[in-house]
């Protein structure tokens, strides 16, 4: 296998990645909080949705980025609103937001279906990308790309180093002595809903704003239900999210140019194996439950006066 043949793959491997790995931070931080959150799905499609419509009418990306990362938030929020004041089964809330936000998606979003819009281009960084190999992979993406390498380092530092970290873990960790502590259990985990909400619109606006520059329905196509999976692989950890979400990330991009390239195995085959992975890798993670550090109070809601 040639260099010429393997870099291109695994550069579009950090490329697909990093929408997964945004979602999967986003995760990451809710779960941290003791919310299970599986809208992971129907928020990123919001977030792709808003993003890509208000870059088209305002012609600035960033701008979109900014409303994608809003209504990420907001979709989010009403679901830790719906579990932590409502009280409702946090499974049952997430799978009601996919839905939701799914049919929400596709029905305004039909219109937009083949008009372009302004997004993130690649922009090689001087003196990085030329590099051997790591430049053509890591250093000649786009600006989002950039973001995300430092996206671990900040979260796991704020996780464990800072005052509201420390608080937001509590909150997952033991509701009760969070309480004790004279804390609010609900508005942590409101914060961490808003959060993580925004990383997820941001992963979605990636798809349509510098991914494929275009909104196609249902363009998630499962990214969401991945990085839910991933933050299992992961063991609720930022740095070895990053790894899982290119490890995904290659296999999509392997099946494409399997696909490009002629191969006889039908496509409907190819398109499994990140699907397949994602099952393979829930089994094998369920072997190290015991070293998994799953936040202890996730899936649980406080109590009302909390």
């Amino acid at each position: 296998m040639s260099w010429e043949w393997f870099l291109p793959i695994v550069a579009a491997a950090v490329q697909a990645g990093t929408p997964i790995f945004y979602a999967t931070v986003g995760e990451i931080l809710m779960e941290r909080a003791g919310i299970l959150n599986l809208g992971v799905e129907g928020a990123m499609l919001l977030g792709a949705l808003a993003g890509f419509w208000t870059s088209m009418v305002t012609g600035n990306p960033w701008v979109g980025l900014a409303a994608a990362a809003a209504v990420g938030s907001l979709a989010c929020l009403l679901h830790g609103v719906v579990t932590t004041v409502a009280l409702a089964n946090q499974v049952v809330s997430g799978l009601a937001l996919t839905i939701l936000a799914t049919g929400l998606a596709n029905f305004l979003g039909t219109p937009l279906i083949g008009l372009p819009a302004p997004g993130f281009d690649q922009r090689p960084l001087p003196g990085l990308s030329a590099l051997p190999i790591l430049g053509p992979v890591l250093f000649h993406q786009d600006v989002l790309v950039y973001a995300s390498y430092l996206l671990p380092v900040l979260v796991s530092v704020g996780l464990r180093r800072t005052r509201f970290g420390l608080r937001l873990r509590a909150a997952g960790e033991s509701p009760t002595a969070c309480r004790a502590a004279g804390l609010s259990v609900l508005r942590l985990r409101l914060l961490a809903c808003l959060f993580g909400g925004a990383l997820i619109g941001i992963g979605g606006a990636y798809l349509s704003l510098a991914f494929t520059h275009l909104w196609t329905n249902g363009m998630t196509a499962g990214r969401g239900w991945i990085a839910v999976a991933l933050v299992i692989f992961a063991f609720w950890r930022p740095g070895r999210a990053m790894v899982g979400a290119y490890l995904f990330g290659g296999v999509m991009a392997f099946q494409l140019r399997l696909q490009a390239a002629g191969t006889t195995v039908p496509s409907s085959l190819l398109l499994m194996l990140p699907y397949l992975l994602t099952v393979a890798v829930l089994a094998a993670s369920s072997r190290f439950r015991g070293v998994a550090g799953a936040p202890a109070a996730l899936g649980t809601n406080p109590e009302p006066s909390e």
